[in-house]
C-alpha cells in the first residue's frame, strides 16, 4: 500500500500554515507464514481521492522502473571523467560509523524498532559525515531513498555507517548503511542489512547563505561506483523536479532516457487534475454531446463530452492510436509513430494543414495510455508536447505545444460508455478555437460529431467480423 504524508506548521497567532515537507511510503503487510496478504480496496470520499488513486498507480510504475534508469545512468557514466583530483578531499575522511542498542522505548508492542527510530539514528550519523566537510551543522535538504530491507528487534544492536558520497556545488549527498545484530550473531560477527538510505544536506553561513562544498575524490573501487552512483540520483533527482514543478507556459520537456518515466507521469498527472478541476461551465449542449469550459487566470481549458454507443476498452483502444484519428479530426493533416517507448506511451509526429494567414503546425507529442483499475474509473489516453533532438522545428512549419489534452472513457455498460476529451489551450491553437467560437469554420461539435461516428462504426465493422 502507498501511503501519502504531508507535514505541516502553523503560527497560532496568524494562523499561517506551510508545508514542511511531503513523503509518500510504501508499506507490505507480510503473514506469519508463506503467501501473501490481500488488502482491501480503499474507499474514495472526495475528489482529491480519486486523483491521488490513480496517480498512486503512476508512482508505483516510477518505483518499478527507477532500477533500471539508475542502471543505464551508471552505465553511461562508466566512460566519463567524472572528478579532478586536485585539492579534492578523500570520501573516506568522510566515514562515521555509530552504534546503537535497541531498548523497549524505540520499539512497537510486538518488540519490532520504529521505522521513525531508525530513521533519526540514520540522519544523526549522515549529518556528522557532512559536517567534515562543511564545517558547521549541515541541514537536511531532502531523502532521495530510504529502505527498509528488515526488521530489527529489542536487544538489536544496530550499526550505522555513513560516508560521503558526492559533494555537488552547494549540496552533499551521504550513504548511510544499517546493520543489525542479536547477541550471537554480535559473537559471530554476522551483520543482517536492514536499512539504507542517501540523504542530501546543504550549509548556511552565519548570513543564511549556502555554503560552496569543497569536492571530494573516491579512492576505492567502492567509493568510485557510490561517487558515479551520486550523480545517477541527482540527474533523476533534478529531472523529477523540473517535471512535476514545470510551468503551464514553459516549453516541452526534453525526451530523454533518464526522464521518460517522470514526464509519463507527469503528462498522466496533468489530465487528471485538469478533469478534477472544479468550476466547469457547460457552454453548448446537443443530444449526445455538451461542451464545457474552464477559466483560470488567462488559461482557457476546453472539455467535450459524448455519448457513445460502444463498449468503453474498444473506444479506449481506438482513441488511444493516434494513427487513426486521421479518420475523424481534420485538424490531423499527417500522423507518423516516431518512437514506440513501450506497451502504454509512444510518441508521434504530427501535422496540421494551415490556415488563412498562418503557417501549418506541427508537433512532437507524447500519448500516454492507462487501463482502468476499476468499473468506477476511467481509461485515460493522456497527450503532451516533448522535444526530441532528432526531430527539430523546420522552417516549413510552426511547431506548436499541447499542454495538457486527453481523454477519459467511462463506461455505463457493456454496449455504452462515456468519451470526454480535454485540452488546455495554447496560442498555437488559439486561433482555431477563436474561428469555432465566430462560426467561421468547422465547429467542435461537428468534430466531437465525426469522432462519435468514427468509434461506432468501427464498433459495427467489428460485430459483423464477429458474427461472420
Amino acid at each position: 500500500m502507498e501511503v501519502g504524508i504531508k507535514v505541516t506548521v502553523q503560527d497560532v497567532l496568524t494562523n499561517v500554515e506551510k508545508i514542511v515537507s511531503v513523503a509518500y511510503a510504501t508499506y507490505v503487510a507480510k503473514p506469519v507464514g508463506a503467501g501473501k496478504i490481500e488488502l482491501e480496496p480503499v474507499k474514495l470520499l472526495s475528489t482529491e481521492d480519486q486523483v491521488e488513486h490513480s496517480l498512486a498507480i503512476e508512482r508505483r510504475r516510477i518505483r518499478l522502473g527507477y532500477e533500471q534508469v539508475f542502471q543505464n545512468l551508471m552505465q553511461e557514466s562508466n566512460n566519463e571523467d567524472t572528478f579532478e583530483e586536485e585539492d579534492a578531499v578523500s570520501t573516506e575522511l568522510t566515514h562515521v560509523q555509530s552504534t546503537e542498542l535497541v531498548q523497549p522505548p524505540h520499539a512497537n508492542h510486538h518488540g519490532n524498532t520504529f521505522g521513525g527510530q531508525i530513521m533519526a539514528w540514520m540522519e544523526t550519523v549522515a549529518s556528522i559525515s557532512a559536517s567534515r566537510l562543511c564545517r558547521s551543522y549541515p541541514v537536511l535538504k531532502s531523502v532521495n531513498m530510504f529502505k527498509f530491507w528488515g526488521p530489527s528487534v529489542v536487544g538489536d544492536r544496530l550499526v550505522f555507517n555513513a560516508i560521503v558520497n558526492n559533494t555537488f556545488q552547494n549540496s552533499v549527498e551521504v550513504g548511510v548503511r544499517v546493520e543489525a545484530y542479536n547477541c550471537e550473531e554480535w559473537i559471530k560477527n554476522q551483520a543482517r542489512h536492514i536499512n539504507s538510505a542517501f540523504l542530501i544536506f546543504n550549509a548556511l553561513n552565519d548570513n543564511g547563505e549556502l555554503l560552496t562544498l569543497p569536492r571530494i575524490k573516491p579512492t576505492t573501487q567502492d567509493g568510485m561506483r557510490r561517487y558515479r552512483g551520486a550523480i545517477a540520483r541527482r540527474r533523476i533527482r533534478l529531472t523529477r523536479k523540473c517535471i512535476l514543478s514545470a510551468k503551464v507556459d514553459e516549453p516541452s520537456d526534453l525526451w530523454e532516457q533518464s526522464n521518460q518515466a517522470y514526464i509519463s507521469y507527469s503528462n498522466i498527472a496533468a489530465l487528471t487534475h485538469l478533469a478534477a478541476k472544479p468550476g466547469w461551465e457547460i457552454t453548448s449542449t446537443l443530444d449526445d454531446i455538451k461542451i464545457w469550459t474552464h477559466e483560470e487566470g488567462d488559461m482557457l481549458s476546453l472539455k467535450v463530452e459524448m455519448q457513445v454507443k460502444i463498449p468503453s476498452h474498444l473506444a479506449f483502444s481506438l482513441l488511444s492510436d493516434f494513427t487513426l484519428r486521421l479518420q475523424w479530426d481534420k485538424h490531423f493533416l499527417t500522423c507518423k509513430v516516431l518512437q514506440a517507448v513501450n506497451e502504454d506511451e509512444k510518441i508521434y509526429y504530427v501535422t496540421s494543414p494551415p490556415m488563412t494567414g498562418h503557417k501549418p503546425r506541427d508537433f512532437v507529442i507524447l500519448v500516454s495510455k492507462r487501463k482502468t483499475c476499476e468499473p468506477s474509473e476511467p481509461y485515460i489516453v493522456a497527450v503532451k508536447s516533448v522535444t526530441i533532438t532528432s526531430v527539430p522545428p523546420s522552417s516549413e512549419y510552426c511547431r506548436s505545444e499541447i499542454l495538457c489534452a486527453g481523454f477519459q472513457i467511462y463506461s455505463h455498460s457493456d454496449n455504452s460508455c462515456t468519451v470526454c476529451y480535454f485540452n488546455q489551450v495554447t496560442s498555437g491553437v488559439m486561433p482555431y478555437f477563436a474561428a469555432n467560437l465566430t462560426g467561421s469554420s468547422e465547429s467542435i461539435e461537428d468534430t466531437a460529431l465525426e469522432c462519435i461516428k468514427f468509434l461506432e462504426v468501427n464498433n459495427s465493422k467489428l460485430k459483423l467480423k464477429t458474427d461472420f
